[in-house]
């Protein structure tokens, strides 16, 4: 299966990894910056590939490279958008990183043109593969919490100055966004996805305490409302001094309570349920070592894209999961500006509108 990558900086080392790692045949890499691509090729030992094609515009490698399978996306967050929708017009499947989009406008687009045009597309939240995470999610389709009550993610990490000058784009409206876009967005999307229902209120606060040299965001909280009658926090910032704190995920039913924590929601701190089910009540103090906040999940998503095209189904992360951590973001951003809260599903709303909400005199 033939793979390319448009985007070679800091997280495309994930995509590639997990690529090989599943045994897709490199074909491109596209950057506007020539180092990047060979720092890239480099750390695989694949500086002396030539069969590795190397491409400065994105366009031009979907027209001369017809027999790309699965594409990669994995450039700045603005870029995305317009990205996918040249590469779903080009019949290219695609994993895209997080965020799928910066309006949520736009992240529906993608995931109507995808499925009008029957191509596949996979939003890279990887930490869904991770163990624990995994571990509560059958816990959640085997129906042991009963009635949920409520859910929380706290996402407790620190970025600095120096994290932002590494790329101009980090931190502006108009390329990325705050800490719960970029930082906190794979929390949410676990918290969402745990809830099992479809959210219909977002009231936030947001604040820009410490990152005075950004636009965006570096502490937000939430109160979510769903379909079901459940509600869940969200707490999501880059604040903490000295360095990461955890991830920590909780789910509240009427039998049951999991805590998950760690530094990317790789650990099962407390596991309790009315019930019992042989082999499944000892996992508390669980943990699924990781390098990183970017866990161990990139290898198991490239796999299952891989299988999703060769049996013609839908990937297990989709689209639409993709959206749905997107349009809570921005209405956490949206409820900040109107200081009102914001009815679900959102329309018409992006990064670019949050522009002076925390400029000062």
């Amino acid at each position: 299966m033939k793979y390319g990558i448009i985007g070679c900086s800091r997280i495309s080392i994930n995509h590639l990894n997990a690529a090989l790692e599943n045994g897709y045949e490199i074909v491109a890499l596209c950057d506007i910056r020539e180092d990047n691509i060979e720092d890239l090729l480099s750390k695989f030992d694949l500086l002396g590939n030539d069969a590795i094609k190397r491409y400065a515009n994105y366009q031009d490698m979907l027209r001369e490279e017809p027999e790309i399978d699965l594409v990669a996306i994995t450039t700045p967050s603005n870029l995305h958008a317009r990205m996918a929708l040249d590469c779903i017009a080009a019949k290219k499947a695609l994993i895209i990183e997080k965020p799928l989009a910066l309006s949520i406008d736009e992240a529906k687009m993608i995931a109507q043109k995808a499925k009008e045009a029957g191509v596949l597309v996979s939003a890279c939240h990887q930490n869904r593969y991770n163990d624990a995470v995994q571990i509560l999610r059958r816990a959640v389709e085997a129906g042991r919490f009963g009635k949920l009550s409520h859910g929380s993610v706290q996402v407790r990490w620190n970025r600095g100055l120096d994290y932002y000058q590494l790329a101009s784009w980090r931190g502006t409206w108009a390329q990325d966004g705050g800490c719960l876009m970029n930082q906190c967005v794979h929390g949410i999307d676990l918290l969402l996805w745990m809830m099992n229902s479809r959210p219909t209120t977002v009231y936030a606060q947001t604040r820009q305490r410490f990152h005075d040299y950004i636009e965006g965001e570096d502490l937000g909280v939430a109160v979510v409302s769903f379909e079901s009658g459940a509600v869940a926090t969200i707490e999501g910032t880059t604040n903490i001094f000295p360095e990461n704190l955890e991830e920590t995920l909780c789910i509240f039913g009427e039998t049951g309570t999991v805590k998950l924590g760690g530094v990317s929601a790789n650990k099962i701190e407390v596991w309790n349920f009315a019930d019992s089910v042989e082999g499944e009540d000892d996992w508390a103090g669980f943990t699924e070592q990781v390098e990183n906040v970017y866990g161990n999940g990139h290898i198991l998503l490239y796999k299952d894209m891989k299988e999703a095209l060769a049996e013609g189904r839908a990937p297990y992360i989709d689209a639409e999961a993709g959206c749905m951590a997107l349009e809570v973001i921005l209405a956490m951003y949206k409820s900040q500006q109107t200081g009102l809260p914001v009815q679900l599903p959102l329309e018409g709303f992006a990064t670019v509108d949050m522009r002076g909400e925390f400029d000062t005199e």
